[in-house]
Parts: structure tokens; C-alpha cells; sequence
């Protein structure tokens, strides 16, 4: 369509800050996807004393556990972007729709909607967290579902502002002067036009909750021992990090990585940042 804006590599940064950020997402995904398969040890085995220091057999030392701190590592980031996808995704499925309508019909259920986020968004998202994960009960589920439940006024507001800015423009009102139906001029005239916008908030979406799920794994209320991920590495060795701080600092640089990469390449692709 000749009224789309943009391009169709839009997702390819141009700027030196979004092609750092989408080397960085891209080194820090590999490491949590294919991790697992370059892991020298398995990530549940005691195999020397504790906090033994890094040596040629293992380059990042043992953990409090005696557990490789490498394979450890190699094997965490999976249930860190899983996890956070799964949420994301989720929060988008429910929150797209949602948002669509509110900025296209412009009622008073878009009011009462909007007033309800505003709720939502007056509680401090980690506080939130906690208590609707407590109330879920324990394990991931729940943790999945307040997550969720948390990204879903932000993604509401975003994608209301961007339909109401498109559902004024002209292509969008000869669609409805041809008769087009609500839900035809939601997917072809508006949607394809905020892609790019929604595109960036989908990434901070996603950082968002590998923070928030990180936090609750850092706390003890997400996963458990003995898994392996990169919150809950640093949670279980904080009390000794001079004893090996490689247990403690390497997942908690890869997380920080992570976000960073995410929020340079999201704001790139909204052209905030050259």
C-alpha cells in the first residue's frame, strides 16, 4: 500500500547505537539459545570443592555448590528468554487488540478501559508482581500470568495513541468511505502503520519482563534450586562474590547486556537515537 511509512527493511537499524544494540541482542541471544549444546558440564553436576577459582577445566570457577560456573551460565539464559517471550507475547495477544479498538472506537468503554490501566500503572510494577504472583501461587505460572498482567496498561496506551493518530488520516477515512468493516481497516490501514512504533515497544516489552522475572528468580519467588538461571545465579552466589565473582558478575552482565541491547536497538528503530 502507497500509505504505508515504512520501509521494508524498517527493521534494520541505521544509526552506529542500533547496529551495537542488535550485535549485542544477537551475541546474548545466541548464548542463551544455543548455550546449552556447547555446555562442557552439566549445569546440576558437583564436581570440586565450592567457589573454586577459574583453571583450564573451569574457565569461570565452581559455585557455592561446586556446580561449573560456565555450564551454569551456558544453560541459563534459555529460562531468561523463554520466560520473557512467553510474556511478552502473551501481553501483546490480549493488549493489541485492546489498544486497537480503544484508539479506533473511541467510546465509553475506551474511558472505563483507560482508567483501569491508569490503576494498574499507580502500583510499582515490582511490588505488583509480588502480589499477584503470591496470589497465583507458586511457580512460573504465576509469575507468567502477573508479568503479563503488568506489561498490559503500557502496551494498551501505546497502541491506543498510535491508532487514534492513524485513524484520522485520510487513507483511513476513504477505507471506511468504501465501506470497509472495523476489523478490515484495523488490519490493513492502521495496523501495518504503527508496525514500526510497536515494533520498538515490543522490545522494551521484552526487557521489561526479563527484568521483572529475573528479579522474582533473584528473590527465590520464581524458579527454584537446582535450575539453572542467570537471576537466580546471583541470587544463590551474592553471599560470597569475593570468593569467585565470576558466579555473580557474568549472569548479572549478561542481563544488564541484554536490556541495553534491547533498549539501543528499540530506540534506534524509532529513530531516537543516530
Amino acid at each position: 500500500m502507497n500509505h504505508l511509512r515504512s520501509p521494508a527493511r524498517w527493521w534494520i537499524p541505521a544509526s552506529g547505537s542500533g547496529k551495537a544494540g542488535l550485535a549485542i541482542v544477537i551475541v546474548v541471544g545466541a548464548i542463551a539459545l544455543i548455550g546449552p549444546l556447547a555446555a562442557p558440564y552439566s549445569p546440576d553436576a558437583t564436581l570440586s570443592l565450592p567457589y573454586a577459582p577459574p583453571s583450564a577445566a573451569h574457565w569461570l570457577g565452581l559455585d557455592f555448590l561446586g556446580r561449573d560456573v560456565l555450564s551454569r551460565v551456558l544453560h541459563g539464559g534459555l529460562t531468561v528468554v523463554f520466560y520473557a517471550g512467553v510474556a511478552t507475547i502473551a501481553a501483546y495477544l490480549v493488549g493489541l487488540p485492546m489498544g486497537l479498538f480503544a484508539g479506533y472506537r473511541r467510546t465509553w468503554r475506551e474511558t472505563v478501559l483507560m482508567r483501569s490501566t491508569d490503576v494498574l500503572l499507580a502500583f510499582p510494577a515490582l511490588v505488583l508482581l509480588i502480589l499477584l504472583s503470591t496470589a497465583a501461587g507458586p511457580g512460573m505460572v504465576g509469575i507468567l500470568i502477573a508479568t503479563t498482567i503488568i506489561q498490559l496498561p503500557p502496551i494498551i496506551r501505546i497502541v491506543r495513541s498510535a491508532t487514534h493518530e492513524q485513524s484520522v488520516r485520510g487513507y483511513v477515512e476513504a477505507a471506511v468511505a468504501r465501506g470497509e468493516s472495523t476489523l478490515a481497516v484495523l488490519r490493513r490501514e492502521i495496523l501495518p502503520n504503527i508496525a514500526r512504533s510497536l515494533s520498538a515497544d515490543v522490545g522494551l516489552r521484552f526487557s521489561w519482563s526479563v527484568l521483572l522475572i529475573a528479579s522474582v528468580n533473584f528473590l527465590g519467588l520464581g524458579l527454584r534450586a537446582p535450575a539453572s538461571d542467570w537471576g537466580l545465579m546471583v541470587s544463590e552466589n551474592r553471599g560470597s562474590i569475593a570468593a569467585n565473582p565470576a558466579a555473580v558478575l557474568v549472569p548479572a552482565a549478561l542481563l544488564g547486556a541484554l536490556t541495553l541491547g534491547i533498549n539501543l536497538l528499540g530506540d534506534a528503530l524509532t529513530g531516537g537515537k543516530k
